[in-house]
Protein backbone atom coordinates (compact mmCIF):
# COMPACT_ATOMS: atom_id res chain seq x y z
CA UNK A 1 0.00 0.00 0.00
CA UNK A 2 2.70 2.45 0.97
CA UNK A 3 4.86 1.48 -2.78
CA UNK A 4 1.42 2.19 -4.72
CA UNK A 5 0.68 5.62 -1.84
CA UNK A 6 4.63 6.62 -3.34
CA UNK A 7 4.06 5.71 -6.91
CA UNK A 8 0.71 7.71 -6.99
CA UNK A 9 2.09 10.80 -5.31
CA UNK A 10 5.06 10.75 -7.61
CA UNK A 11 2.76 10.54 -10.99
CA UNK A 12 0.45 13.46 -9.78
CA UNK A 13 3.44 15.57 -8.68
CA UNK A 14 5.02 15.43 -11.67
CA UNK A 15 1.87 16.22 -14.06
CA UNK A 16 0.95 18.98 -11.80
CA UNK A 17 4.67 20.46 -11.95
CA UNK A 18 4.66 20.29 -15.98
CA UNK A 19 1.68 22.85 -15.53
CA UNK A 20 3.36 25.11 -13.23
CA UNK A 21 6.92 25.47 -15.84
CA UNK A 22 7.45 29.17 -16.50
CA UNK A 23 4.97 31.82 -18.08
CA UNK A 24 1.99 29.82 -15.64
CA UNK A 25 -0.50 32.04 -13.92
CA UNK A 26 0.69 32.06 -9.73
CA UNK A 27 -2.52 32.14 -8.98
CA UNK A 28 -4.41 29.55 -11.26
CA UNK A 29 -1.06 27.06 -10.19
CA UNK A 30 -1.84 27.49 -6.73
CA UNK A 31 -5.36 27.02 -7.03
CA UNK A 32 -4.62 23.71 -8.77
CA UNK A 33 -2.21 22.32 -6.14
CA UNK A 34 -4.78 23.08 -3.38
CA UNK A 35 -7.48 21.05 -5.35
CA UNK A 36 -5.40 18.51 -5.26
CA UNK A 37 -3.35 18.19 -1.83
CA UNK A 38 -4.16 17.14 0.52
CA UNK A 39 -5.25 14.27 -1.20
CA UNK A 40 -8.24 12.21 0.20
CA UNK A 41 -7.87 7.78 0.42
CA UNK A 42 -7.11 8.20 -3.37
CA UNK A 43 -9.04 5.03 -3.91
CA UNK A 44 -9.31 5.51 -7.63
CA UNK A 45 -5.78 5.40 -8.36
CA UNK A 46 -4.62 2.57 -5.64
CA UNK A 47 -8.11 0.49 -7.38
CA UNK A 48 -6.10 0.65 -10.78
CA UNK A 49 -2.41 -0.19 -9.52
CA UNK A 50 -3.91 -3.09 -8.01
CA UNK A 51 -6.15 -4.28 -10.95
CA UNK A 52 -2.49 -3.35 -13.06
CA UNK A 53 -0.84 -5.85 -10.63
CA UNK A 54 -3.00 -7.98 -10.73
CA UNK A 55 -2.83 -8.59 -14.47
CA UNK A 56 1.23 -8.64 -14.13
CA UNK A 57 1.89 -4.90 -14.36
CA UNK A 58 3.49 -4.88 -17.40
CA UNK A 59 4.23 -1.06 -17.57
CA UNK A 60 4.46 0.42 -14.42
CA UNK A 61 4.82 4.03 -15.53
CA UNK A 62 1.58 3.64 -17.98
CA UNK A 63 -0.48 2.49 -14.46
CA UNK A 64 0.88 4.91 -12.43
CA UNK A 65 -0.01 7.61 -15.66
CA UNK A 66 -3.81 6.24 -15.65
CA UNK A 67 -4.18 5.96 -11.43
CA UNK A 68 -3.16 9.62 -12.12
CA UNK A 69 -5.61 11.18 -14.67
CA UNK A 70 -8.47 9.44 -12.80
CA UNK A 71 -7.34 11.26 -9.76
CA UNK A 72 -6.83 14.61 -11.18
CA UNK A 73 -10.40 13.95 -12.99
CA UNK A 74 -11.93 13.21 -9.89
CA UNK A 75 -10.29 16.74 -8.10
CA UNK A 76 -11.54 18.48 -11.05
CA UNK A 77 -15.19 17.22 -10.35
CA UNK A 78 -14.82 18.23 -6.85
CA UNK A 79 -13.67 22.05 -7.73
CA UNK A 80 -16.82 22.15 -10.04
CA UNK A 81 -18.86 20.25 -7.55
CA UNK A 82 -18.15 22.98 -4.79
CA UNK A 83 -18.83 26.09 -6.97
CA UNK A 84 -21.73 27.94 -5.78
CA UNK A 85 -24.01 27.13 -8.91
CA UNK A 86 -24.03 23.18 -8.08
CA UNK A 87 -23.32 22.62 -3.98
CA UNK A 88 -22.37 25.77 -2.79
CA UNK A 89 -19.80 24.32 -0.32
CA UNK A 90 -17.55 26.84 1.71
CA UNK A 91 -15.27 23.66 2.71
CA UNK A 92 -13.58 20.24 1.42
CA UNK A 93 -11.57 17.94 3.16
CA UNK A 94 -11.60 20.18 6.02
CA UNK A 95 -10.10 23.69 4.75
CA UNK A 96 -11.62 26.25 2.17
CA UNK A 97 -12.70 24.99 -0.86
CA UNK A 98 -11.28 25.96 -4.13
CA UNK A 99 -14.04 29.06 -5.08
CA UNK A 100 -13.40 30.27 -1.56
CA UNK A 101 -9.62 30.02 -1.17
CA UNK A 102 -9.06 31.19 -4.67
CA UNK A 103 -12.28 33.14 -6.14
CA UNK A 104 -15.07 31.36 -8.49
CA UNK A 105 -13.72 32.72 -11.99
CA UNK A 106 -9.90 30.32 -10.39
CA UNK A 107 -11.64 27.67 -9.75
CA UNK A 108 -13.76 27.43 -12.70
CA UNK A 109 -10.26 27.46 -15.08
CA UNK A 110 -8.35 25.32 -12.40
CA UNK A 111 -11.07 22.64 -13.03
CA UNK A 112 -10.68 22.55 -16.45
CA UNK A 113 -6.89 23.10 -16.45
CA UNK A 114 -6.96 19.69 -14.23
CA UNK A 115 -9.19 17.92 -16.95
CA UNK A 116 -6.69 18.87 -19.76
CA UNK A 117 -3.90 17.98 -17.41
CA UNK A 118 -5.52 14.45 -16.87
CA UNK A 119 -5.74 13.23 -20.74
CA UNK A 120 -1.96 15.07 -21.21
CA UNK A 121 -0.81 12.67 -18.30
CA UNK A 122 -1.90 9.61 -19.77
CA UNK A 123 -0.99 10.49 -23.62
CA UNK A 124 2.93 11.16 -22.53
CA UNK A 125 3.10 8.06 -20.19
CA UNK A 126 2.06 5.92 -23.51
CA UNK A 127 5.71 5.55 -25.26
CA UNK A 128 6.31 2.00 -24.51
CA UNK A 129 3.09 0.95 -25.18
CA UNK A 130 1.54 3.52 -27.97
CA UNK A 131 -1.33 0.54 -29.60
CA UNK A 132 -2.28 1.19 -25.72
CA UNK A 133 -3.06 4.40 -25.50
CA UNK A 134 -6.45 4.99 -27.84
CA UNK A 135 -8.10 2.33 -25.76
CA UNK A 136 -7.15 4.10 -22.50
CA UNK A 137 -8.02 7.51 -24.04
CA UNK A 138 -11.74 6.20 -25.02
CA UNK A 139 -12.19 4.71 -21.51
CA UNK A 140 -11.07 7.99 -20.09
CA UNK A 141 -13.60 10.09 -22.29
CA UNK A 142 -16.41 7.70 -21.48
CA UNK A 143 -15.89 7.85 -17.74
CA UNK A 144 -16.04 11.16 -17.87
CA UNK A 145 -18.32 12.95 -20.96
CA UNK A 146 -22.10 11.67 -22.47
CA UNK A 147 -23.94 10.07 -22.23
CA UNK A 148 -22.90 7.96 -18.36
CA UNK A 149 -19.66 9.61 -17.21
CA UNK A 150 -19.11 11.60 -14.50
CA UNK A 151 -20.19 14.75 -16.39
CA UNK A 152 -23.81 13.42 -16.93
CA UNK A 153 -24.13 12.26 -13.03
CA UNK A 154 -23.28 16.01 -12.52
CA UNK A 155 -26.14 17.12 -15.19
CA UNK A 156 -28.81 14.78 -13.53
CA UNK A 157 -28.80 16.78 -11.05
CA UNK A 158 -29.85 19.57 -13.23
CA UNK A 159 -33.02 17.74 -14.05
CA UNK A 160 -36.25 17.61 -12.64
CA UNK A 161 -36.28 13.66 -11.82
CA UNK A 162 -33.50 10.96 -12.10
CA UNK A 163 -33.16 7.27 -11.10
CA UNK A 164 -31.48 6.98 -8.42
CA UNK A 165 -28.77 3.94 -9.99
CA UNK A 166 -28.30 6.04 -13.02
CA UNK A 167 -27.42 8.92 -11.25
CA UNK A 168 -25.21 7.23 -9.24
CA UNK A 169 -23.36 5.02 -11.57
CA UNK A 170 -22.60 8.04 -13.77
CA UNK A 171 -21.51 10.71 -10.84
CA UNK A 172 -19.40 8.06 -8.87
CA UNK A 173 -19.55 4.91 -10.34
CA UNK A 174 -18.31 5.73 -13.96
CA UNK A 175 -14.32 6.95 -12.52
CA UNK A 176 -14.10 3.69 -10.58
CA UNK A 177 -14.98 1.53 -13.62
CA UNK A 178 -12.50 3.69 -15.01
CA UNK A 179 -10.01 2.91 -12.62
CA UNK A 180 -10.55 -0.91 -13.31
CA UNK A 181 -10.57 -0.81 -17.08
CA UNK A 182 -7.74 1.68 -17.43
CA UNK A 183 -5.77 -0.91 -14.93
CA UNK A 184 -6.41 -3.54 -16.76
CA UNK A 185 -5.52 -1.79 -20.45
CA UNK A 186 -2.35 -0.67 -19.19
CA UNK A 187 -0.83 -3.86 -18.17
CA UNK A 188 -2.18 -5.16 -21.16
CA UNK A 189 -5.62 -6.94 -19.62
CA UNK A 190 -8.45 -7.35 -20.91
CA UNK A 191 -10.91 -4.14 -19.39
CA UNK A 192 -14.43 -5.88 -20.17
CA UNK A 193 -13.90 -8.64 -17.39
CA UNK A 194 -12.95 -6.01 -14.47
CA UNK A 195 -15.70 -3.48 -15.50
CA UNK A 196 -18.15 -4.74 -13.30
CA UNK A 197 -15.85 -4.57 -9.98
CA UNK A 198 -15.63 -1.02 -10.56
CA UNK A 199 -19.31 -0.34 -11.01
CA UNK A 200 -20.18 -2.40 -8.12
CA UNK A 201 -17.67 -0.46 -5.73
CA UNK A 202 -18.49 3.06 -7.13
CA UNK A 203 -22.03 2.83 -6.54
CA UNK A 204 -21.43 1.54 -2.93
CA UNK A 205 -19.16 4.56 -2.21
CA UNK A 206 -21.54 6.64 -3.13
CA UNK A 207 -24.31 4.90 -1.18
CA UNK A 208 -21.91 5.71 1.44
CA UNK A 209 -21.54 9.43 0.82
CA UNK A 210 -25.23 9.45 0.87
CA UNK A 211 -25.40 7.69 4.21
CA UNK A 212 -22.66 9.81 5.78
CA UNK A 213 -23.86 13.19 4.75
CA UNK A 214 -27.31 12.11 6.73
CA UNK A 215 -25.93 10.66 9.93
CA UNK A 216 -22.57 13.04 10.37
CA UNK A 217 -22.06 16.56 10.76
CA UNK A 218 -19.49 18.87 9.01
CA UNK A 219 -16.90 18.24 11.68
CA UNK A 220 -16.94 14.07 10.64
CA UNK A 221 -17.31 14.99 6.81
CA UNK A 222 -14.89 17.81 6.35
CA UNK A 223 -17.08 19.25 4.40
CA UNK A 224 -21.14 20.74 4.71
CA UNK A 225 -23.97 18.14 5.85
CA UNK A 226 -27.20 17.37 4.80
CA UNK A 227 -26.59 18.30 0.98
CA UNK A 228 -28.27 15.91 -0.32
CA UNK A 229 -32.13 17.27 1.33
CA UNK A 230 -30.67 20.62 1.07
CA UNK A 231 -30.20 20.59 -2.58
CA UNK A 232 -33.13 17.70 -3.34
CA UNK A 233 -30.84 15.12 -4.85
CA UNK A 234 -31.39 11.98 -5.45
CA UNK A 235 -30.10 9.64 -2.49
CA UNK A 236 -29.82 6.24 -1.56
CA UNK A 237 -31.07 7.40 1.88
CA UNK A 238 -34.06 9.14 0.97
CA UNK A 239 -35.30 6.43 -1.15
CA UNK A 240 -34.34 3.75 1.37
CA UNK A 241 -33.92 5.05 4.53
CA UNK A 242 -31.03 5.45 6.54
CA UNK A 243 -31.31 1.27 7.35
CA UNK A 244 -32.35 0.10 3.96
CA UNK A 245 -29.57 2.20 2.74
CA UNK A 246 -26.94 0.90 4.64
CA UNK A 247 -28.79 -3.01 4.01
CA UNK A 248 -28.36 -1.10 0.48
CA UNK A 249 -24.67 -0.36 0.64
CA UNK A 250 -24.05 -3.83 2.15
CA UNK A 251 -24.98 -5.91 -0.92
CA UNK A 252 -23.46 -3.63 -3.69
CA UNK A 253 -19.87 -4.16 -1.39
CA UNK A 254 -20.81 -8.14 -1.50
CA UNK A 255 -21.80 -7.51 -5.48
CA UNK A 256 -18.06 -5.87 -5.66
CA UNK A 257 -16.51 -9.30 -4.15
CA UNK A 258 -17.69 -11.80 -5.86
CA UNK A 259 -17.02 -9.62 -9.62
CA UNK A 260 -13.41 -9.73 -8.63
CA UNK A 261 -11.94 -12.30 -11.35
CA UNK A 262 -10.28 -14.94 -10.06
CA UNK A 263 -6.60 -15.01 -10.51
CA UNK A 264 -3.38 -14.00 -8.65
CA UNK A 265 -4.66 -10.56 -6.99
CA UNK A 266 -7.79 -11.64 -6.45
CA UNK A 267 -7.17 -12.12 -2.58
CA UNK A 268 -5.56 -8.55 -2.57
CA UNK A 269 -8.64 -6.95 -4.06
CA UNK A 270 -10.67 -8.48 -1.93
CA UNK A 271 -8.98 -7.19 1.55
CA UNK A 272 -8.63 -3.72 -0.51
CA UNK A 273 -12.42 -3.58 -0.84
CA UNK A 274 -13.20 -4.61 2.54
CA UNK A 275 -10.71 -2.12 3.80
CA UNK A 276 -12.86 0.79 1.93
CA UNK A 277 -15.74 -0.82 3.14
CA UNK A 278 -14.94 -0.29 6.52
CA UNK A 279 -13.14 2.86 6.08
CA UNK A 280 -16.57 4.64 4.52
CA UNK A 281 -19.20 3.63 6.78
CA UNK A 282 -16.81 2.62 10.32
CA UNK A 283 -19.28 1.48 12.98
CA UNK A 284 -19.82 4.35 14.59
CA UNK A 285 -21.79 5.53 10.97
CA UNK A 286 -23.31 2.51 10.88
CA UNK A 287 -24.66 2.40 14.49
CA UNK A 288 -25.91 5.84 13.84
CA UNK A 289 -27.59 4.66 10.57
CA UNK A 290 -29.54 2.02 12.24
CA UNK A 291 -30.51 4.13 14.87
Amino acid sequence: MQQAKARIDQALHGAVARGEQRGAPPRLAAAIRHAVWPGGARIRPHLCLAVSAACGDGDPALADAAGASIELLHCASLVHDDLPCFDDAATRRGRASVHVAYGERCAVLAGDALIVMAFETLALAAARHPLRLPRLLGVLAQRVGMPGGIVAGQAWECEDWAALPDYHRAKTGSLFAAATEMGALAAGGDPDVWRGFGEWLGEAYQVADDIRDAACDEDMLGKPAQKDRTLGRPSAVHEFGLAGALAHFEQLVDHAGQSVPEGPGAKALRALLNAEAERLLPPTVRAQAVA
